[in-house]
């Protein structure tokens, strides 16, 4: 497989990314402000809200530049120098960013002597820290974007559908599924960029074979809703997403182990760190916190029944853990 670098990582979306930035990322910023950003889902707005909060309460000035987009529009907004940090899936940067695997992680190719700001503890599982240490070590030598200490939380991508469905079809697994799309047509609920993602529509053929599907491209936040529509009869789910335990998904297993783990962690600009040293300390004493439990549960207040805005959960949950100060 080809290693996907800066130059290459971003080929047929480079020309709309630029696009994109040009009209969502303001070129013009204060010196002394550190940008802080998010992709364009709820659960990543909650957590880059976390982390502009945590500095300001650190005396760190902040700039929000939330809710830019998909990996692409954050990851070029970093190389660019538009941006300094987001929250970013390790799944998603061993895939990617880095089009790389996890037996390329696990093959023992990390360096063991990262830096201070780098080190954390190991997320449950050596897959986990194996994939950790492996983008940690990548985006410092490729990038000189520094990973700070992951989350427990793994929000690892899925297939999920209706019990309906599931029962109708005797559905529990995606090779399940795959033998079912000879017989139905499957389309999967998913953001554009999923047909031709190496975690996505791509990946799930390489490693389960021929799969019939297609993908109806809709934006993150109503991916579940053209599910209920019937306007897809898959949808790609995340392990912490409220809208499974909302709706009564069935998601069905990864039995060939496409996904890797996906755990968060700030992705930080190494000059940004320079020009504040305090970012690491702010932003590392969130991680131990942020569990799949404690997240299904912000993301719940999001887009469930409450409806309430990202900023707010992310502040009441912040003075409840005694990390900001109320008020």
């Amino acid at each position: 497989m080809q290693k996907i670098t800066r130059r290459t990582v971003m080929q047929g979306s480079l020309a709309s990314a630029a696009a994109l930035l040009a009209t969502r990322v303001d070129v013009g910023h204060a010196q002394d402000a550190v940008r802080v950003g998010s992709k364009d889902f709820a659960e990543s707005i909650i957590l880059g809200e976390m982390y502009a909060l945590l500095l300001e309460e650190a005396g760190i000035s902040v700039e929000r530049k939330l809710n830019l987009g998909g990996t692409v529009i954050a990851h070029e907004a970093l190389l660019a120098d538009e941006l300094d940090i987001y929250p970013e899936y390790t799944g998603t940067g061993l895939l990617v960013v880095l089009g790389s695997t996890v037996d390329a992680a696990t093959s023992g190719t990390a360096d063991e002597g990262a830096t201070p700001e780098a080190a954390s503890p190991s997320p449950a599982g050596s897959t986990a820290e194996a994939v950790y240490n492996y983008v940690r070590d990548e985006y410092k030598s490729q990038f000189d974007l520094v990973w700070l200490t992951p989350t427990p939380m793994s929000n690892s991508q899925a297939l999920a559908v209706q019990r309906a469905f599931a029962e109708e079809h005797s559905l529990s697994t995606i090779s399940d599924l795959v033998a079912l799309a000879a017989e139905v047509d499957i389309v999967i609920s998913a953001p554009v960029d999923f047909e031709e993602r190496e975690d996505g529509l791509l990946g799930l053929r390489a490693v389960y074979g021929d799969f019939d599907a297609t993908v109806n491209g809709v934006a993150p936040g109503i991916k579940y809703q053209a599910l209920m529509d019937g306007d897809a009869n898959v949808v790609l789910a995340f392990s912490t997403d409220a809208e499974i335990a909302i709706n009564d998904l069935v998601v069905l297993t990864d039995d060939q182990e496409l996904w890797p783990p996906y755990n968060v962690s700030p992705v930080v600009r190494q000059a940004a760190i320079d020009a504040n040293p305090g970012i690491p300390d702010a932003l590392n004493a969130l991680a131990p916190i942020i569990t799949d439990d404690v997240m299904i549960e912000l993301n719940g207040q999001v887009i469930g029944n409450d409806g309430l805005e990202p900023e707010i959960v992310a502040r009441e949950f912040l003075i409840n853990q005694g990390l900001i100060a109320a008020g």
